[in-house]
């Protein structure tokens, strides 16, 4: 098994480089298998097909996404937290063009989860600053919002660099987005504070839990908590 893993690692390690280097941003499962010294049958029984491999390639590229993530340093504010996040992401983006295209262009017949992992660690710190009450909506709701500007952004600069030369461009397009899911510094006129105070105390029940609660009252809390939030009996998740 060690082998295979080792074997595996490599012919993934190989399909990045052709990715990166190719004009067409694809690759050629034989030109895989010779840089790694294999026939084609050992990459079908590793990877299944080419789309099994170009699968495997886009989640590795998750895990080096994840790696830089943790390099930044998490502050006390998360808010600042995902303002860097925002950075990171683009960065990324431009450091990696063709495995970022793998990771976030919608393919039908991929089975990768890197986008959706990806998601769910934006929802993470949209829940701690929900926790602070510095979101207007639900994290999920936000993070819907975020990653399809943050990603629409990356693809759209990827493709056409020669439209987004304004470094500026991509702070106006997260500045916008986060006015529209984060709260004011001051209270807004417009604002619930009852479903203000529901988020805040669901996204803090989701980072702590609670011990004063049975897992049932726990459940019941939240779907109350829920029908704050949304609105309508038929919303709860």
């Amino acid at each position: 098994m060690a082998g295979a893993d080792t074997l595996r690692a490599a012919m993934i390690e190989a399909a990045e480089k052709q990715l990166a280097a190719s004009s067409d941003n694809d690759i050629a499962t034989r030109a895989v298998c010779e840089a790694v010294g294999v026939t084609q049958p050992v990459l079908y029984r590793l990877f299944g097909d080419k789309r099994g491999l170009l699968d495997a390639v886009a989640d590795h590229g998750y895990e080096r996404y994840v790696a830089l993530k943790a390099a930044q340093e998490q502050t006390a504010d998360p808010v600042t937290d995902l303002r860097a996040g925002w950075d990171g992401h683009m960065a990324f983006a431009r450091d990696n063009p063709a495995l970022y295209q793998l990771m976030f262009t919608p393919r039908p017949w991929s089975h990768s989860t890197a986008r959706d992992r990806v998601f769910d660690l934006l929802e993470a710190t949209l829940v701690r600053c929900a926790a602070i009450g510095a979101l207007k909506v639900e994290p999920r709701v936000a993070a819907r919002l975020i990653l399809s500007a943050s990603v629409g952004t990356a693809l759209d600069h990827i493709a056409s660099p020669e439209c987004f030369d304004d470094p500026a461009l991509s702070h106006r397009m997260r500045d916008a987005v986060f006015g529209h899911v984060l709260t004011e510094t001051t209270p807004r006129e417009d604002g619930d504070p009852l479903r203000e105070a529901a988020l805040r105390l669901r996204a803090q029940l989701a980072l702590a839990g609670t011990e004063a609660l049975e897992p049932v009252e726990t459940a019941l809390l939240l779907r109350w908590l829920d029908r704050i939030t949304q609105g309508a009996p038929d919303a709860v998740r």
